[in-house]
């Protein structure tokens, strides 16, 4: 499926017009998508609360160090090997606690895709670790969900401030809510917008 599909586009615009000024600005982005499964979350885990850059870093730094990103690979790192990748203590602490999760059947990945999102976001959230951000962006770049917008996510809610001249968290909520059923096409696009004003390119970042 593709998010940015035309209707999805079309669709957006016809709800909210400022969301043609951001396209004919910026262009469109491309639609970051990643395999579903355990190693993606670990990647989303590492870009909490970071920049993008920094959690590339330490993403690599694992790739490198494990070359295969699994369960039982993540729980051979000690406090001290994970801290050599550049991941924090409380993140490693994190990684470990999905980790185990995954391997006592805790928490089960395979046919998320099937169920709605709500469901997902409780299954995903009984982990330490995992928030409704880490949730509802696994479900926008690997389940491919087509109405998610990351309430939690700073750079978002900055975008939408400032283009709609709005303040508080809550406006911006209630403006999110508006875009359904298009909310993941908006979050892409708010999330182009928002680099693209501060001329960062991160595309190499998403490979």
């Amino acid at each position: 499926m593709l998010i940015l599909s035309s209707p999805s586009i079309s669709g957006l615009v016809a709800i909210e017009p400022i969301f043609k000024v951001v396209i004919e600005k910026h262009g469109l982005p491309d639609a970051w998508i990643r395999d579903e499964g355990f190693a993606t979350l670990c990647r989303i885990i590492l870009e909490q609360q970071v920049s993008l850059e920094s959690a590339f870093s330490a993403w690599r730094q694992l790739q490198t160090k494990l070359n295969e990103i699994t369960p039982y690979s993540i729980l051979s790192l000690d406090q001290q090997q994970m801290k050599a990748c550049y991941v924090s203590r409380q993140k490693a602490r994190y990684l470990h606690a999905l980790s185990n999760a995954v391997i006592n059947g805790d928490l089960i990945l395979d046919y998320l895709s099937e169920k709605q999102p709500q469901e997902v976001i409780d299954h995903l959230t009984q982990v330490t670790g995992i928030g409704p951000w880490t949730a509802q962006v696994y479900l926008i770049f690997a389940l491919r969900s087509p109405d998610i917008y990351p309430k939690g996510d700073v750079a978002l809610n900055n975008a939408v401030k400032k283009l709609w001249n709005i303040q508080s968290s809550e406006e911006v909520y209630l403006k999110s809510e508006s875009w359904a059923p298009y909310r993941t096409t908006a979050s892409f696009l708010l999330w182009h917008h928002y680099l693209s004003e501060r001329g960062r390119d991160v595309s190499h970042l998403y490979d």
